[in-house]
């Protein structure tokens, strides 16, 4: 068969996904200010896709087709990547932790930048 409408129909729904979906769209482009730091925005992007079809063939010989294709995009903007004199920080825009698992995490990289603070104090 050379004519495959279901197959145009999903790949013209991809197109559209591929088109919405791009690097810049979960990593910006940065943003430079006059005091050297950079910030580059990140979001998180999440996508569907669904497709279905039938074909038949009716009294008279003629092929149908029948057919539908969906896709949804969400962007979330999630936070700041800040970036000065070589340290790269991730400035979250999303709501604070509620639990004490969260919390931690969500302080893990501080912590760890005061211990290798201390650290470097004692080689000293």
């Amino acid at each position: 068969m050379t004519n495959q409408p279901l197959g145009n129909m999903m790949e013209t729904a991809m197109d559209k996904i591929r088109s919405m979906v791009e690097t810049n769209t979960v990593i910006g482009a940065p943003i430079t200010t006059p005091d050297g730091m950079t910030s580059i925005p990140v979001s998180k992007v999440t996508f569907g896709f669904a497709s279905g079809g039938s074909d038949s063939t009716s009294s008279d010989a003629k092929p149908t087709v029948w057919g539908g294709s969906g896709a949804g995009v969400k962007v979330e903007p999630i936070g700041f990547l800040m970036i000065r004199d070589g340290n790269a920080r991730l400035l979250s825009i999303q709501a604070p932790a509620t639990t004490a698992a969260d919390r931690m995490l969500d302080i893990l990289p501080d912590v760890l930048d005061r211990v290798e603070s201390c650290v470097k104090k004692f080689r000293s």
